[in-house]
């Protein structure tokens, strides 16, 4: 079978144990978290005495993930020394008083930040002839597995990943194993990995159950680090009728198969299917969540296979205050602003800091429609020669909220007081809208 089977949606295993429902409550949630410890319990054969949690970091702050990591971590109880460490990746590490509020009564002192530079340690590499092979010959480098340096070397008794799947930019559809090489990885894994899954094209990694990037990492996944005593808790959410987020669905297990049924899950709930592309699309992206268009183009990425050509989109960002998560990165998005794929790959082979940082290349390539349809960014706190300077067109954002007002509009198609007729997302990062 050689390399397909890391590639293919055919699996043979089973997760431990899934619970699907309308909505999931926490009296429920904290009843399978219970379930999830005894579980690891026999599985693993002890109990857990040392655990590391991993969960989601600050840009999922208005889901349910801080609260059930803080349940899962209760469960574990006083006779286990549970730690935390949020999946941050390259984004900024969180504040002490936001860590109280995602995490709620987790002590800050169990919660550290993961350092994408100096904190991790080199497990090995995704060769680059399994990259090509795996990517259909459209990426043909080696991918670095760098990884947390705690994760890889102090011991543990038992590791849970706490991830939301649903449809994703690099990877198909986020969390699994993703937590592990983005989420936890050092800065030359995620680089090359986002400049592989850019090679392929955004457009065809959405929505893809393994993308060719997953099947790398799948590869990766059995070759180095099979020791680890790890279970993944994979949630998929919702939007119930009064517009709140739910979870529908609780996959736990240690296998692929975990990920594909939460993925499946994912599809039905969290992707939309339009009859026609849209002219005119609206997207509000909460201000303290999203505060970079690093994050905040999610609007962009989720909306992007739905929109017409010619049409356009607008970003309502109130929060958004600089490009890129780290200085480095803001610098080249500042630089080349979402120039195209064409531009991008040029910079990025010309330039010697851009090359180094091939996640911002991505980006950039990612953060463009190509010339398709109009990206207007109504940011609350970059002026319009800084939106305008990354080939962004610029809407006065007082004036955009005003008269879109996020409150007063339902998700799906709306008629303005004009007759102006648009279709507005609340949060695009929670799906995919697709024609």
């Amino acid at each position: 079978m050689g390399l397909q089977k890391f590639n293919s949606a055919a699996s043979f295993s089973m997760p431990w144990f899934t619970h699907e429902a309308p909505t999931i409550s926490a009296a429920e949630f904290s009843g399978l978290a219970a379930r999830l410890r005894e579980e690891a319990r026999a599985r693993f054969g002890r109990t857990p005495r040392r655990a590391l949690l991993l969960p989601p970091d600050l840009t999922l702050i208005h889901s349910c993930f801080g609260r059930w990591t803080e349940l899962l971590y209760q469960q574990l109880g006083a006779g286990c020394d549970t730690h935390v460490i949020p999946t941050l990746g390259q984004h900024q590490p969180h504040s002490e008083a936001e860590n109280r509020v995602m995490f709620g009564s987790v002590p800050h002192a169990r919660i550290h930040a993961h350092d994408w530079r100096q904190g991790v340690t080199r497990a090995g590499t995704i060769p680059a002839r399994v990259v090509s092979e795996l990517t259909g010959g459209r990426a043909d480098w080696e991918i670095p597995v760098e990884l947390n340096r705690p994760l890889m070397e102090e011991s543990w008794d038992l590791i849970v990943h706490i991830g939301h799947v649903v449809p994703h930019e690099v990877l198909g559809f986020a969390s699994h194993n993703k937590n592990y090489f983005i989420g936890l990885g050092g800065k030359e894994s995620i680089s090359a990995a986002h400049m592989a899954s850019a090679a392929v094209g955004i457009e065809n990694n959405l929505g893809r159950e393994i993308s060719p990037v997953r099947a790398c990492f799948n590869w990766a996944e059995e070759h180095f680090l099979g020791r680890l005593p790890d279970v993944y808790l994979l949630l998929v959410l919702g939007l119930g009728a009064a517009g709140r987020l739910e979870t529908r669905g609780v996959f736990v297990g240690d296998d692929l198969e975990t990920y594909l049924a939460a993925a499946r899950a994912s599809a039905r709930h969290n992707i939309t299917r339009l009859p026609q592309p849209l002219a005119k699309a609206v997207a509000f992206m909460q201000p303290d969540e999203f505060r970079s268009t690093w994050v905040a183009n999610k609007a962009i990425y989720r909306i992007r296979k739905a929109m017409a050509n010619g049409g356009e989109l607008l970003v309502l960002a109130p929060g958004v205050e600089r490009f890129g998560e780290q200085p480095e990165v803001d610098a080249m998005i500042r630089k080349y602003g979402y120039c195209g794929t064409p531009k991008a790959m040029a910079a990025y082979r010309d330039d010697p800091v851009l090359h180094d940082l091939g996640l911002a290349a991505a980006h950039l390539m990612n953060g463009s429609s190509e010339g398709r349809f109009t990206i207007r960014y109504a940011a609350g706190k970059l002026s319009q020669k800084e939106v305008e300077s990354v080939h962004f067109a610029w809407a006065d954002p007082q004036a955009a909220l005003a008269r879109y007002n996020p409150s007063a509009l339902a998700t799906g198609w709306n008629t303005m007081a004009d007759g102006e007729k648009i279709y507005f997302v609340n949060t695009p990062s929670l799906g995919l809208w697709t024609v």
